[in-house]
C-alpha cells in the first residue's frame, strides 16, 4: 500500500515537472517568435523604402524618387526586367553612380521580379504579411533558403546600393533607409534565427 502510495505521488511530481517544462518551453517559443516579428518589422521598413520598392514594382516600369513616379522616357520593364531593345537598363545604368549625371547605377541593375514586388497595383505598400510570405516563399524568391536571403541582404550589390545611392540630378544626396545595413543585416540574422516568422 505504502508502495503503490509512493509510485502514484512519484508519477504526480513526474506529470507537475513535465508540465513546468512544457509551458516553460512554449513561453520561449512564443518570445523567439516575438522578438523574430519584431525584427521583421525592421527588415520590412527598409523592403518598402523607396530605395528598394522603386524596383520592387507590381507595374510595367520602375519608378524614381522618394515620391516613386514613373521612370523617365516611359522606360517599360519588359520580359526580363531589363527593359526592352534599344531602352534596357544598362544603356544607362552603369555599374557605378554617375555623380555628373545623377544616373544610378550597380552591376546588373535590373527590376525584381513581379513575383518580388513589395505594392499592389494602385501604387500601395504590401503588407508586412503578405512580403514576408512572398518573401519565404522559395517558389518565389529565387529558390533562397535562410542562408540565401541572409547572403542576399548581405551582399547582393544592388541590395548593398541602397545605402550608396548616390546624388540626384539636382546634385543633392538619395535618402537611405530608415536602418543602417548593419543594423538591416543584423535584423535579418535575428528574424531568420527566430525561424523567419510572418505576421499573421
Amino acid at each position: 500500500m505504502v508502495r503503490s502510495l509512493l509510485l502514484l505521488l512519484f508519477c504526480l511530481a513526474c506529470i507537475v515537472v513535465s508540465r513546468s517544462a512544457l509551458s516553460s518551453n512554449d513561453f520561449k517559443g512564443r518570445e523567439a517568435r516575438s522578438d523574430g516579428l519584431a525584427a521583421w518589422q525592421q527588415v520590412y521598413s527598409v523592403l518598402t523604402s523607396p530605395r528598394c520598392i522603386n524596383c520592387h514594382t507590381a507595374t510595367n516600369y520602375p519608378q524614381q524618387g522618394d515620391n516613386r513616379h514613373h521612370h523617365f522616357a516611359n522606360v517599360i520593364r519588359g520580359p526580363e526586367g531589363n527593359g526592352v531593345p534599344g531602352l534596357n537598363c544598362v544603356s544607362c545604368h552603369q555599374s557605378a553612380n554617375a555623380e555628373s549625371t545623377g544616373v544610378p547605377g550597380g552591376r546588373n541593375w535590373h527590376l525584381a521580379p513581379l513575383s518580388m514586388r513589395w505594392q499592389d497595383e494602385n501604387d500601395q505598400p504590401l503588407s508586412s504579411a503578405v512580403v514576408c510570405h512572398s518573401l519565404t516563399d522559395r517558389t518565389k524568391n529565387g529558390g533562397l533558403n535562410a542562408a540565401g536571403l541572409l547572403k542576399h541582404n548581405e551582399e547582393e550589390p544592388l541590395v548593398l546600393w541602397a545605402w550608396n545611392p548616390g546624388r540626384k540630378q539636382d546634385g543633392t544626396m538619395r535618402t537611405l533607409p530608415a536602418l543602417t545595413h548593419a543594423e538591416f543585416v543584423a535584423a535579418t540574422r535575428q528574424w531568420i534565427d527566430a525561424g523567419m516568422p510572418c505576421p499573421r
